[in-house]
């Protein structure tokens, strides 16, 4: 079963990405605060999975391209079409559709012109995510500054204000499991029961391969490599973060470290740290480790993209260490997805 494994960097120099909203107790009413991992060692700036994946999205939206499924509210719950044949986010994202099957919802439904090409959904499914992320957590532990403001443009006293902010680099981890991309389950247990009675009908009209064994049905290759390849050319270009208008935070990947593995779990997790200072470390010996150890497991070129002017004494030692191991290969991020787009388009076994 194989896997895109990834590991990024995000250059974060003045930056309160994910906000936590008031901190109670501070001298202003309105505080705000970023959110942090409290750990002996100190606090560690991070972003939430949950916003990750809402700058991808968003990115992705973006795109003439993608196909973005829409969201649809009833009271207290929200929720997509959650039709993965169509839609490719509810593909490779996932989703959960449980609709409310009461008469009162129903009539509310049935009013709502914005759902006139709602799927209809006769049965609960949900879809664990093919592709799956971690938090972005800071490499080193710090201390957040307070920046004190004041709102001044009007008659009579100022208004204080603060916010935190921090200087750092993220670090975050990806796998997307390529078997899973566009084959759709209709097997009767929670997170594989994918397609019911609607769905099941909409991928046997539209064509798509079944495998009565397996309970799935699949869509041609030619279409999952388009989603997959799309999704790894929003990485590329990500965008997103709060306080942008204040901080201006570049959240595209400074470094990013890519490959195409036989297992999910994540071979790179420990091959890019912090020194003693806090500052950005490649740790040689755990990537030539993790190169040996995983020899096997290996599908493709390890394809790693760093941009110059970023810790460039480390740069030189990963262009040092490229230069006598062929699996690495040194570029620019955005240079290092492509080149991986190009290996699947080239393999596209690898979605078997």
């Amino acid at each position: 079963m194989s896997h895109i494994t990834g590991l990024f960097l995000i250059d974060a120099p003045a930056s309160a990405l994910n906000n936590l909203g008031t901190i109670e107790g501070e001298r202003y009413d309105n505080s705000s605060g970023v959110k942090v991992i409290k750990a002996n060692d100190g606090q560690y700036p991070y972003v939430s999975a949950q916003a990750f994946r809402y700058w991808l999205r968003q990115t992705l939206a973006s795109d003439p391209q993608w196909r973005a499924a829409p969201i649809y509210r009833e009271e207290k719950i929200a929720y997509t079409d959650a039709n993965p044949i169509e839609f490719w986010d509810d593909d490779l994202f996932g989703y959960m559709r449980a609709p409310s099957k009461k008469q009162s919802a129903k009539d509310k439904r049935a009013a709502d012109a914005s759902r006139a090409g709602e799927t209809e959904t006769t049965d609960t499914v949900t879809r664990l995510a093919p592709l799956r992320v971690s938090t972005l957590v800071s490499i080193a532990p710090l201390r957040p500054t307070s920046d004190f403001g004041v709102m001044a443009r009007h008659e009579g006293d100022p208004v204080p204000h603060e916010h935190q902010f921090y200087r750092t680099t993220l670090k975050g981890l990806f796998s997307l499991n390529l078997k899973q991309c566009g084959v759709f389950s209709y097997k009767q247990k929670t997170g594989y029961r994918n397609l019911d009675d609607t769905r099941i009908a909409l991928a046997q009209e539209k064509g798509l391969q079944e495998d009565a064994t397996a309970k799935v049905y699949r869509l041609p290759n030619n279409e999952r490599l388009t989603r997959v390849t799309t999704l790894f050319e929003g990485l590329a270009r990500l965008e997103g973060g709060a306080k942008q208008t204040l901080h201006y935070t570049d959240v595209a990947p400074t470094v990013v470290v890519l490959a195409v593995t036989k297992g999910g779990n994540h071979i790179f997790g420990h091959v890019l740290g912090a020194n003693d200072s806090g500052m950005p470390e490649l740790k040689v010996d755990a990537l030539q480790e993790a190169l040996r150890v995983f020899a096997d497991d290996l599908l493709s070129k390890v394809y790693v993209g760093w941009v110059r002017g970023y810790a460039d004494g480390e740069r030189a030692k990963l262009d040092e260490l490229a230069a006598s191991d062929a699996r690495i290969q040194v570029s620019h991020p955005r240079e290092a997805y492509q080149a991986l787009i190009a290996d699947l388009q080239a393999n596209p076994g690898w979605l078997d």
